[in-house]
């Protein structure tokens, strides 16, 4: 067996994850977390101290070890390769490190519109972000078919308020500054953007990846008619594309997710851009989800991880009746964002355990 070739990988023994996101039947409910390989983990703190955060992502080794920890602790139906989103504006070659306490920071975001001309215009995936795809096909290796492996990526909004902006933000304001003032960029910045993300996806399921989830974090920010300019037509774009190229390439589908987080004004525009699930944040009601999505889509999401601070008692139960909201039908178990790095391993372990427990009794009532 050789660990860095994409074929003869374990077989899946629990594919319930996938057969949630299809719509398909399940004997529960299957969950994961955002951020499930993080800084909540000491093994992870442990693994991570002293060493470059970009140095750790372009590490096959290390993203593999970061990605397996939590199945040792937990019993999560899937597994999401521990990347980050910011390698797709680096392979473009933009310049970013990761500031301790800051977070990420571009040396030179881009200002003005001739800033574009920085951005290389052919970019290799397959070179660029090797290491990447080198990471799922080891992790899936060493996974041993335990639970599918998910790939992802930043959607290109996201990445353009990241690459303006400079690192994170509250307003996003330079970054909508551009909507508004250069539309035009704008939307050449997005395609570009869209072009490497097409790429870049159909590269990590040659690589292995069961899964494909499209973060599109910065939806909060934008009204609906921005929206509707900006971040969906990209997003339906990557959906289509990458699901032609995998065609064509002869590989098997595999479940798409869209996470537009706080795009709760957009939640009928994501059930029919070519996704099979839609990720939800806390500030949606799950049945009314269900009901503004009309069945079109598996649903995942939507625990407010605050809710992670509570007694385990009081996190079952806020478990049980989310999944009462959704219903057990084409419906993912998982946080409405990543997990905070002060939360108690034992807590996200008793959030796993309530999704299995409840889920379990509410599917064998039927």
């Amino acid at each position: 067996m050789h660990e860095n070739d994409p074929k003869d990988f374990p077989e899946l023994k629990n594919d319930t994850f996938l057969r949630a996101a299809r719509g398909e039947e399940i004997e529960h409910i299957p969950v994961w977390c955002m951020r499930q390989a993080g800084r909540y983990l000491p093994e992870f703190r442990e693994s991570r101290a002293g060493k470059d955060f970009f140095e750790t992502c372009r590490s096959p080794e290390a993203c593999c070890e970061l990605t397996l920890q939590p199945l040792r602790r937990f019993p999560f139906d899937a597994a999401i390769i521990f990347s980050d989103i910011l390698v797709v504006p680096q392979a473009m070659g933009m310049e970013v490190q990761m500031s301790p306490g800051k977070g990420p920071t571009f040396s030179e975001p881009l200002k003005e519109p001739e800033d574009l001309q920085r951005l290389k215009t052919k970019v290799d995936v397959s070179s660029e972000l090797d290491y990447v795809f080198k990471a799922i096909t080891l992790t899936r290796h060493r996974i041993e078919g335990k639970v599918p492996l998910i790939g992802f990526t930043g959607a290109p909004w996201t990445l353009m308020s990241y690459m303006i902006e400079g690192g994170g933000s509250t307003t996003h304001s330079k970054a909508k500054r551009w909507l508004y003032r250069y539309p035009e960029a704008s939307h050449k910045l997005l395609s570009q953007l869209t072009d490497v993300i097409v790429e870049y996806l159909l590269g990590q399921v040659k690589a292995g990846a069961q899964a494909l989830q499209v973060f599109e974090s910065h939806t909060g920010c934008l009204g609906p008619v921005e929206f509707k300019e900006f971040s969906l037509p990209y997003l339906r774009d990557i959906a289509r594309r990458v699901k032609d190229k995998i065609k064509e390439s002869g590989l098997d589908n595999v479940p798409m997710i869209v996470f537009a987080k706080d795009g709760h004004y957009g939640l009928e525009d994501l059930s029919e851009s070519g996704y099979e699930v839609v990720g939800l944040d806390w500030t949606i009601d799950p049945r009314s989800a269900r009901i503004r999505t009309g069945g079109k889509v598996s649903l995942q999401g939507n625990m407010d991880p605050c809710a992670l601070y509570a007694t385990k008692e009081r996190i079952s139960e806020i478990v049980k009746r989310m999944l009462e909201g959704f219903g057990t039908k084409g419906y993912i178990a998982n946080l409405g964002h990543g997990l905070y790095p002060d939360m108690d391993p034992e807590n996200v372990g008793a959030f796993v355990e309530a999704v299995h427990t409840h889920s379990r009794q509410l599917l064998n009532r039927k």
